[in-house]
């Protein structure tokens, strides 16, 4: 199983100060950062732009930019999101897009590739694209607002993508997104998932510190 990976969600931090959020990061020795990106269709709600990923590594920022387009046409945006500095760029199965040219895409412009799915959409889905993906993200609430409860009945799918990964040899991450906190971390990390996208525990927990150590031994 891969090594455990904490991705905190800049959407969780205080919007005044995103550069500040990330620096905290960065200082915590976190390596990756993870960036939600809605469009208010394709999700209901709206965050940021690339213009704020390229805030951020002007003002210096050397994190792994975790960048997840929750866009009903996340291709007219790889572009714009590689330029501004996304080290991956994660697109979602449901919109009706070419996904492998989407993927050639994004690998064209030197990010890698992820593959997200919504709690409502099953493994089936993304079963086709593993072997053209770096990573499967595995949502765990419905995507657009943060705070949510994390749904366990997402976990058999976490299972099945691990077995699909272990089966064919595949070198690809698992990551979840959705109400992650230590203790569903732990049941995520038990069916298979090696990456955890952590916002508002991350963000609101008194010792941010003593909260990446213990995710780091997951």
């Amino acid at each position: 199983m891969n090594p455990p990976i904490l991705a905190p969600s800049l959407l969780a931090s205080d919007h005044a100060a995103l550069g500040e959020g990330a620096a905290r990061v960065a200082a915590l020795g976190i390596p990756w950062l993870h960036l939600d990106i809605m469009d208010g269709h394709f999700v209901p709600n709206l965050s940021f732009g690339p213009e704020t990923l390229a805030a951020l590594r002007r003002r210096g920022s050397a994190l792994f930019f975790d960048t997840h387009l929750m866009l009903s046409e996340p291709h007219r945006y790889v572009g714009a999101f590689a330029k501004a500095g996304a080290d991956r760029i994660t697109i979602h199965v449901e919109p009706a897009i070419n996904h492998v040219a989407t993927f050639a895409a994004i690998r064209g412009h030197g990010c890698r590739v992820g593959l997200a799915l919504n709690p409502g959409t099953p493994a089936e889905a993304v079963e086709p694209f593993l072997a053209e993906v770096d990573l499967v993200l595995v949502m765990t609430v419905q995507p657009g607002f943060g705070g949510q409860a994390f749904r366990e009945d997402t976990l058999p799918k976490i299972a099945q993508v691990d077995a699909w990964r272990r089966e064919r040899g595949l070198d690809l991450r698992i990551e979840v997104d959705g109400g992650i906190d230590l203790a569903t971390a732990a049941l995520c990390r038990a069916r298979g998932a090696d990456t955890f996208v952590a916002g508002t525990s991350f963000f609101r927990a008194p010792d941010q510190a003593a909260f990446a150590a213990r995710f780091a031994a997951l």
